[in-house]
């Protein structure tokens, strides 16, 4: 278990930059890669289930991380206010530096649990989850949702969640700029059919200036980042950091100011080399741990031979971290 929380947001300014929670893509091994890009941006885990936590056959697997990681976020999905709570006090011990409660994934599977963006219908409920999350823990609770759900108005509809969220002592909020359509959408066309609306989360900070808000969706850039930053507090990156790591590279410069050197592509690649052998001596197979790398050496030369050398030889049995390094080979010699 890694040693205590290095973080706490209420001593600190909430971070200017998180990598957004992702099913099967922000695991441990793809936060780890990040860190060593970014000292400052928040990390967040994927959603775990109440229910995998206290009653999965392995619940370190979900919660495990190393201390490197720090700050990070872990991302809970449920609706009871007791399992949360349960959930919330396992993951302070665990050393989690916060605690978020999904109420944006539009997903059917997760609705029949009556968890993520469904729960936007149930602005009580969701309010009696988040006080139950922080009586449970000296650090924050914090949700993350989208700006309304199906039919509801944008307006009215989420000012009324967010002023229930704040009379329970809520004070971060993540918001996804769009709507999500809760039936004849899939997870995948909810990231890109509703319209964004950026505006309406700006109005909402505007309008309640004393919380702190965190925007997301289609951010790509940061340009964009920084454009958003003047009317936000936090902004969050998730597909575009999977696709093009790097970005996180210069984050720290240009949202933290921070005069560290920028991280080459290859030592990037270099300095994850002793996470991936002590990640194989534990047992794990190399093709989870040159995920995070695919894509790396986004427009540079030799990309795809790097891409190609990594997914045809990774998944076998004696692969290990020399595979890496001749990969980077044919970056570097090309």
């Amino acid at each position: 278990m890694p040693a205590s929380h290095l973080h706490t947001w209420s001593d600190q300014v909430y971070p200017k930059f998180s990598l957004a929670p992702m099913l099967d893509v922000t695991n441990r091994h793809f936060r780890y890669f990040l860190r060593l890009l970014s000292r400052e941006t928040l990390l967040y885990t994927e959603m775990v289930t109440t229910g995998a936590i206290l009653h999965g056959k392995d619940p370190e697997r979900f919660l495990d991380f190393s201390r490197e990681e720090h700050p990070v976020a872990l991302q809970l999905g449920g609706s009871q206010p007791e399992d949360l709570a349960r959930c919330t006090e396992i993951a302070t011990r665990w050393g989690y530096d916060e605690i978020n409660l999904n109420v944006g994934c539009p997903s059917d599977r997760v609705q029949n649990n009556l968890i993520g963006a469904c729960l936007m219908a149930y602005p009580e409920k969701v309010a009696t989850c988040f006080e139950a999350m922080q009586a449970a823990t000296d650090r924050p609770a914090t949700i993350k949702c989208r700006i309304g759900i199906d039919e509801q108005d944008e307006d009215e509809d989420l000012e009324n969640f967010v002023l229930s969220l704040k009379q329970a002592g809520c004070k971060i909020i993540i918001l996804h700029a769009r709507k999500a359509w809760l039936q004849g959408l899939s997870p995948k066309q909810n990231r890109d059919v509703p319209p964004l609306n950026y505006e309406r989360v700006y109005r909402l900070k505007a309008k309640h200036p004393e919380l702190t808000l965190g925007i997301n969706g289609g951010i790509t850039n940061l340009d964009a980042c920084q454009a958003h930053l003047q009317k936000v507090d936090s902004v969050m990156l998730g597909r575009a950091l999977w696709d093009n790591p790097l970005l996180a590279a210069e984050v720290d410069q240009r949202l933290f100011a921070s005069s560290a050197p920028v991280k080459t592509p290859q030592e990037a690649v270099l300095a994850y080399l002793p996470y991936v052998e002590a990640q194989l001596a534990a047992g794990v197979r190399l093709n989870a741990l040159t995920k995070p790398l695919m894509g790396v050496f986004q427009g540079v030369p030799g990309a795809r031979k790097f891409r190609r050398l990594l997914s045809e030889e990774a998944h076998l049995p004696d692969s290990n971290a020399d595979l890496i390094r001749r990969a980077l080979d044919r970056v570097q010699l090309t």
